[in-house]
């Protein structure tokens, strides 16, 4: 074995350090240009989309109550989208949760009541697989990190994963054929895979430490499919923040992090006295629970090295940490079990007592039928899918917050999500015969901050497993789990609602149940973007609501199947209790779904109701004169004149409904856009049939 391991001990107890007195936050601004980039890995090189041309992208780096504006462009021929805040609360700022299909949006949200770790990654697809980056959340200035020491550097530790193939490709192919997808490659730590993979030994990262300095480690899963675990070989880390909020300290060699999870681990460099020059590997690898198909089982490493690093990598000893086995669930539910809120004066931990509205959500796989005159490659020939009570998730195609303004959601989507299976049955038992689920749009709307509990049950349909279920726009409290079936008569007399851990993403144990509560404190809205001005096409929004909090699971792939439900919180009575307006260079949503054909004649197009029409109606409207001007008439507004390509969005003057006319070429569809300042946002196209 060589040299004895090298232990490194943390300590709890130091002086806090006084910082200067605390200030009024800042406006941090930042810029993410989505380019296309050749990266090589695995000596595969292939055009990945990046932000700025990193992999993985940039820092961002604020305090508790700055401001942070982020612009992003899309230089890309596919729609993008940013969750910019994955795990901020974005109190009253819904519109920037993370619109899909735009080609340019600013993103402006304030960070409060958080300091710790988050990230930023593509919410659209499976693009996240390469746009992804940290979030660095300080605290206020003049306000003491609440554990013993103060940090001589920290460093994002980021979970990926790489795939030689495209891994647009990859889903598209699984939901067409009912398959699960191919897996990825490799995993990777900072977007390098490491030594352990073929032609891989250049690219390794390296966290070079000098020997008695403290370091905080920012551990961040964004790998698409796979929670982890993750060790350093001889090194003990204490963890204390998760999710970006601060919980009591503890120690352990081994951390579990699952997609969607951010943990904050202090580190001492400072090998036992004596202990020779050594390599100590940082080690992750899979925790797979029963997954139906296979799964990447890999080992991606990193190394940590004490500088000065005498020699090459080989020429040293090399330490290699002990991981748990892939399916060790014991473990897992051993050390989820020791997060704890820090619940204190400072930090309190504002548990909700009673509850206002009570959920159980069974979460798991199932299947639906293959579709006549094809053959599928689920289960029994069927195609896999996933859903929260039976209902899988439909994104739905006409606009949302055209629907909701107008009271008109008929077709569109529905409030009638169960707030329990309708049908019950042995959830983590025998699984019933017909996997078949349901399909729907469907929401929970709730009062705003209403005392909000939901039980989040693991089924054994297709095998039980670990889903990580991530709740946008709030954080929540994990104030129970176990495992079998829930009982509601005997589990929540064992509930923690003392100092459970609060989060924004919980994993969901194998075969077992997770109980948290929230306040519905945040409004929201629906709004849907959905407008591609790079060629030239309207695209129909189908992937993200920004405004409506979605919950869903972070294995990508069970996101894509529809594992995932909303909610939607009304406005309280007070006007901080109220959603903001939207934001003037808001990204248009689609009222108009449809091509009409415009005569060369005069002719009114007007927009009523969420119906592109040619009549009169009080609604306003602009009169086509075949010159290319208008004539407007109704509420004021403001129009222009397209052709093949789409103009910049148009301010309108707020009116309820408004109207615009479009000198059309008969030869190609037209597109069009408009903005108003407060509630009325649209984007149509016009054009031959």
């Amino acid at each position: 074995m060589g040299a004895a391991p090298c232990l490194a001990l943390l300590l709890f107890f130091g002086t806090l350090l006084l910082l200067p007195q605390p200030s009024r936050g800042a406006t941090r601004h930042y810029t993410f240009n989505v380019t296309m980039q050749n990266v090589t890995r695995l000596c595969t090189t292939r055009a990945i989309p990046t932000v700025n041309g990193m992999f993985p992208g940039p820092k961002i780096v604020t305090r508790e109550g700055d401001r942070v504006v982020v612009k992003v462009v899309n230089n890309v021929k596919d729609n993008v989208t940013i969750h910019c805040r994955h795990g901020v609360r974005q109190l009253r700022t819904g519109w920037s949760d993370g619109p899909a299909y735009v080609t340019h949006f600013v993103y402006n949200f304030t960070i409060t009541g958080q300091r710790g770790t988050l990230f930023w990654h593509a919410h659209v697809s499976w693009m996240r697989a390469t746009l992804y980056g940290p979030i660095v959340i300080l605290p206020k200035r003049g306000v003491p990190f609440p554990f013993p020491v103060k940090p001589y550097k920290d460093i994002p530790i980021i979970f990926g994963e790489w795939f030689n193939a495209d891994p647009e490709a990859i889903i598209a192919q699984a939901l067409k054929t009912g398959a699960g997808p191919n897996i990825s490659d490799a995993f990777t730590i900072n977007g390098l895979p490491g030594p352990l993979y073929n032609c891989s030994s250049k690219d390794t990262f390296k966290l070079k430490v000098q020997p008695g300095k403290w370091y905080l480690l920012r551990l961040i899963n964004a790998a698409l499919n796979d929670e982890l675990f993750f060790s350093i070989a001889n090194h003990t880390l204490t963890v204390v923040d998760v999710d970006a909020a601060y919980v009591k300290p503890f120690h352990t060699d081994i951390v579990l992090i699952t997609p969607g999870q951010t943990t904050n681990v202090l580190l001492r460099a400072e090998p036992d006295a004596g202990c020779p020059a050594a390599t100590h590997l940082m080690l992750a690898r899979p925790y797979g629970t029963g997954q139906p198909g296979t799964f990447d089982n890999t080992t991606v490493a990193a190394v940590l090295e004490y500088a000065p690093a005498p020699g090459h990598i080989k020429a040293l000893p090399l330490f290699r940490p002990s991981l748990p086995a892939l399916n060790d669930t014991a473990f897992a539910s051993n050390f989820s079990a020791k997060f704890r809120s820090m619940a204190n004066p400072d930090y309190p931990a504002n548990v909700p007592r009673a509850v206002d509205r009570s959920f159980f959500f069974a979460v798991g796989l199932g299947t639906n039928p293959c579709p006549a005159n094809r053959t599928c490659q689920g289960p029994n020939g069927s195609m896999f899918t996933a859903s929260m009570n039976n209902v899988s998730f439909d994104m739905p195609t006409t606009a949302l917050l055209q629907a909701h303004y107008s009271n008109n959601i008929a077709g569109v989507y529905t409030t009638d999500f169960p707030v329990a299976p309708l049908e019950p049955f042995n959830y983590t038992g025998t699984p019933p015969n017909n996997t078949n689920v349901s399909n729907g749009t469907k929401v929970v709307v709730l009062q705003y901050n209403a005392s909000v509990e939901v039980v989040l049950q693991g089924t054994s349909i297709l095998g039980v497993e670990s889903h990580p279920l991530h709740l946008h726009g709030f954080d929540f409290f994990v104030v129970g789990q176990g495992f079998g079936n829930y009982d509601p008569g005997k589990d929540p007399a064992k509930f923690n609602l003392v100092d459970p851990v609060q989060r924004n993403t919980v994993g969901v144990p194998a075969g077992g149940w997770v109980a948290i509560r929230f306040f519905a404190d945040n409004p929201a809205k629906i709004s849907v973007a959905s407008f591609n001005d790079k060629d030239a096409k309207l695209v129909l929004w189908k992937n993200d609501i920004a405004g409506v909090w979605f919950m869903h699971c972070h294995l990508e792939v069970h996101t894509s199947w529809g594992l995932k439900m909303a909610w939607v919180v009304n406005d309280g009575p007070l006007p901080e209790q109220k959603l903001m307006p939207p934001p003037a260079d808001l990204p248009a949503t689609v009222v108009a779904t449809g091509r009409r054909h415009l005569p060369a004649q005069d002719a009114i197009v007007r927009f009523c109701s969420g119906s592109l029409l040619f009549a009169n109606d009080d609604c306003g409207r602009a009169t086509h004169n075949g010159r290319g001007t208008y004539a407007a008439h109704g509420p004021k507004l403001m129009w222009t004149t397209v052709g093949a390509a789409p103009s910049r969005p148009i301010h309108v003057p707020a009116p309820s409904t408004i109207a615009i006319g479009l000198d059309v070429p008969q030869a190609s569809p037209a597109l069009f856009t408009f903005l108003a300042p407060e509630d009325t946002v649209a984007v149509g196209s016009l054009g031959p049939e």
